[in-house]
């Protein structure tokens, strides 16, 4: 058979139609493949945790305060939070390496060693820093994957909690001790817990991204449903109206 004779029937109906048909069944098959593999497991899924034992004392003044928190990709934690009542600010950003790597096409070779993090600010009247380790270790993100979160992998997907001062550390030590003394994961924690030497806000396109984006595939498939569990697991802390985060307060 000439080359000729094959392109003609290369172009015949019949033909095309086949290919299309093939190319449909692989495209299909492709596409539950990779959902089956980035959807959440079960340790992924959120569930009711006991509030900390070990928490900061009720405030009365109005200075906020603020966690910063590394969980996965930051499109979600920052998602959450912006969920959140008390909450005031819940900025995406990096923590963990030098001011010059904060930028997101380092990070992302997981060279850098920052870790994508949400600065979330909060009022220590309405909500206090264990409530906000509650939401985070439960809602946010699977404290149990190290070094990565679902489908990301690398160090810059590490559950972290980076700790302003001493009595922070002294509440996420004695929050991380309880919930692996009560057996409620899978498997044991691995979030760690360091001072946080600095913080540096993410670009700009970076900012809103779950609010901004929701049919966005991955949104749809890894973060909208962690919102959901705010709602269904906490509705006593959930706000239907996200606190958004102006561009330009996230300048370094």
């Amino acid at each position: 058979m000439t080359a000729h004779n094959n392109d003609a029937r290369a172009r015949s109906p019949r033909s095309a139609a086949w290919r299309l048909l093939a190319a449909a069944v692989v495209l299909l098959a492709g596409g539950a493949f990779w959902l089956s593999r980035s959807q959440p497991r079960a340790a992924e899924i959120a569930r009711p945790i006991p509030a900390p034992i070990v928490d900061a004392a009720p405030a009365s003044g109005a200075q906020m305060q603020v966690a910063v928190l590394a969980g996965g990709c930051f499109w979600g934690v920052q998602g959450v939070f912006q969920h959140m009542k008390g909450v005031t600010s819940a900025v995406s950003g990096y923590a963990g390496g030098d001011k010059r790597s904060a930028h997101y096409n380092l990070v992302s070779t997981g060279m850098t060693g920052h870790a994508e993090s949400v600065r979330v600010t909060f009022d220590p009247r309405q909500i206090s820093y264990g409530r906000i380790l509650q939401i985070f270790f439960s809602v946010a993100h699977d404290p149990t994957q190290l070094n990565r979160q679902g489908p990301n992998t690398g160090t810059q997907y590490r559950s972290a909690i980076f700790t302003q001062d001493a009595e922070q550390a002294k509440i996420a030590d004695a929050y991380i001790a309880q919930l692996n003394k009560a057996g409620l994961f899978d498997a044991a924690i691995v979030t760690k817990v360091t001072p946080l030497e600095g913080f540096y806000a993410a670009e700009n396109y970076h900012q809103n991204f779950l609010v901004q984006n929701p049919t966005y595939p991955y949104i749809v498939i890894h973060d909208l449903p962690k919102v959901e569990n705010l709602r269904r697991v906490y509705p006593d802390v959930y706000r239907p109206d996200p606190v958004l985060v102006a561009t330009a307060a996230t300048s370094n």
